[in-house]
């Protein structure tokens, strides 16, 4: 995990990061959303997608529309609902009366520990994408690629112009995501990242953090990470049984005591995952190996 950068972040200020995407930040930094939710503006025309209109934040909502301008926007499209992407899709809908297009709607209770993740009760789409549809507007297509994991709804969007992707919360320029069970799948994100590390994209923009140039290489890695922290579960497990906090203390030395929380719900998704694969078992509140 990066530190987040030092002041002053471009909050509230539309950036052009490329021919037919401009990069809005909103202020909702955290431990979990590094400087803040990026929502992303594609297209350089008359007609205009919102990716990730990001927190029911006025100030926000304010600079999306100034960025907006006198552009139709076409479609406000969402990766998925936790309350730091989704919530202002509707005041904005209001403000240009454009479509609320992307992810399927997705509410759960949630225990988890990170504050701005519960899922906005609020969203409501004019249309849920499958994987493969596609959304377009004067000199763009966005097409919906289903990256189930993080959370089961949770969509990807790839530009067919210029061989971006818009990857949300599935793969962070700064940190790798979290992944809570019961809705966060650790066999379903490994599976996503298995697809994107198989396509040809050439530049991922996350919600959160920088620019990813070397899409493969990150993914890679992250897979790479992944495993690791398999093997290291597998080899705890395999000298004694461990209940999750104490897998999290022996596995993440000196971590911030605010991300405790969100590391144990990490580790019980591998041993989820680990246990539907034969290789550990429930003991009461302690895990062990079958």
């Amino acid at each position: 995990m990066a530190d987040i950068p030092p002041k002053p972040w471009p909050t509230g200020t539309s950036e052009q990061i490329e021919p037919l995407v401009r990069r809005v930040l909103a202020p909702n930094p955290s431990p979990y959303t590094y400087t803040g939710t990026q929502t992303y503006l594609v297209g350089d025309g008359a007609e205009i997608a919102v990716i990730d209109p990001g927190p029911d934040d006025s100030d926000h909502i304010a600079a999306l529309v100034d960025a907006i301008g006198k552009a139709k926007v076409v479609a406000i499209m969402c990766t998925h609902t936790h309350r730091d992407h989704s919530p202002a899709a509707i005041p904005l809908k209001a403000r240009t009366d454009a479509p609320i297009i992307g992810c399927a709607p997705l509410v759960l209770d949630s225990d988890g520990p990170r504050a701005d993740a519960p899922f906005d009760a609020s969203y409501v789409p004019d249309q849920v994408l499958a994987d493969g549809d596609t959304v377009s507007g004067a000199g763009w297509t966005l097409t919906a690629v289903h990256t189930p994991g993080h959370t089961s709804n949770h969509l990807c969007f790839a530009l067919n112009e210029g061989g971006a992707l818009f990857t949300g919360d599935h793969v962070m320029g700064w940190s790798t995501s979290v992944v809570i069970p019961p809705d966060g799948d650790m066999t379903d994100y490994m599976a996503s990242l298995d697809r994107l590390y198989r396509r040809e994209d050439t530049v991922y923009y996350p919600a959160h953090g920088p620019a990813i140039e070397k899409p493969q290489q990150l993914v890679r890695g992250m897979i790479g990470h992944r495993r690791q922290r398999e093997r290291q579960i597998l080899k705890l497990l395999a000298h004694e049984p461990h209940a999750i906090p104490e897998l999290v203390a022996r596995m993440y030395k000196g971590l911030d005591e605010r991300l405790v929380g969100a590391a144990g719900k990490s580790v019980e998704a591998h041993l989820i995952d680990l246990e539907r694969r034969g290789e550990v078992a429930r003991d009461g509140e302690a895990w062990r190996s079958s």
